[in-house]
């Protein structure tokens, strides 16, 4: 890894943490059991992926998922938050998550002509970008390029357990600001609320509340972006009045309902898909406009979402 980078990163994310994230990914192979917060990495056992995809063939429900996949809804959330400045009642935050843009060219393109017709006052992204989570970034930040021509600033991004540290500089110059245990304010008419995103907590652990939350004055509105629900006992404890993450697909594949085979978190199912609160934090969990293993969606739609912020709760 380039000196440069490695610099900017132990300043960004601290210093352990930029030792901890560059170590795991430059190991040989990605962990399928083991690591991370849950036991089983079903992304990384690349050996399952045909197999789901030839039982999905076999039981005449895989035309009907990969069509699912094109079918991305656009979901509006209010978030309510007692002590939102008067300069942001109604303002929109656009949240993308989990669109793994390589890994099935059709959706990504539906993606695309999705979001450019949408209107919103920022942007933010809950991570993993790309499909696998090793190797080669081009074709997955490529991907992003394409999307970023439509995406209006300011962007915010966090990363996901699929991404690599080498994406920052990429993303960055794409226009996405590439939040690591950091935060920044926004500002709206002399007022300000804070947004603040750490780094992968699901599979490389390299989180840190603290530092991300370090800067934000006590009584300040503050979100934060997390790819995975995984930490929301910590975010809520940690006094975040919302809380934005993806990563689940909420099941991706699901039986009739809408219910889960799997969500891929260690966290209770009711923080597997949509809006949700803990201990007065507002949260929301995105289903994501991708997929991962198999280019399939069944009883769970694609979606993006636009968070309304409002005064109340």
């Amino acid at each position: 890894m380039d000196a440069d980078l490695h610099l900017q990163l132990q300043h960004r994310l601290g210093r352990v943490h930029a030792r901890q994230r560059i170590g795991i990914e430059e190991e040989s192979s990605p962990a399928v059991f083991g690591k991370g917060l849950n036991l089983f990495h079903p992304e990384n056992w690349y050996s399952s992926h045909m197999l789901v995809r030839y039982l999905l063939k076999l039981s005449g429900l895989y035309w009907i998922g990969r069509r699912n996949t094109l079918r991305i809804q656009v979901r509006h959330h209010d978030i309510l938050l007692p002590q939102l400045p008067d300069a942001f009642e109604g303002f929109t935050l656009l949240h993308l998550s989990d669109l793994h843009t390589d890994m099935h060219r059709p959706a990504a393109e539906a993606l695309i002509e999705r979001v450019s017709q949408i209107d919103y006052d920022l942007c933010v992204l809950t991570g993993d970008y790309r499909a696998r989570t090793y190797g080669d970034i081009e074709a997955s930040m490529a991907g992003m390029r394409s999307l970023c021509t439509v995406l209006k600033p300011p962007i915010f991004g966090v990363l996901g357990n699929h991404d690599s540290i080498r994406m920052v500089p990429e993303l960055e110059r794409m226009g996405v600001r590439v939040l690591l245990n950091e935060s920044v304010p926004i500002e709206r008419a002399d007022q300000l609320i804070y947004l603040a995103g750490i780094d992968d907590a699901h599979y490389y652990r390299v989180d840190n509340i603290e530092k991300a939350a370090d800067a934000i004055p006590l009584e300040a509105v503050s979100i934060l972006l997390s790819h995975t629900p995984e930490i929301y006992l910590q975010a809520a404890h940690a006094g975040f009045d919302a809380f934005l993450c993806g990563h689940t697909h909420g099941g991706q594949i699901c039986l009739p309902g809408g219910f889960p085979l799997t969500l891929d978190a260690s966290c209770p199912r009711r923080l597997g898909a949509g809006g949700w609160c803990h201990n007065g934090m507002r949260g929301y969990t995105s289903v994501g406009a991708g997929t991962s293993i198999v280019e399939v969606r069944l009883n769970c739609l694609p979606e993006i979402t636009l968070h309304h912020l409002r005064r109340g709760g």
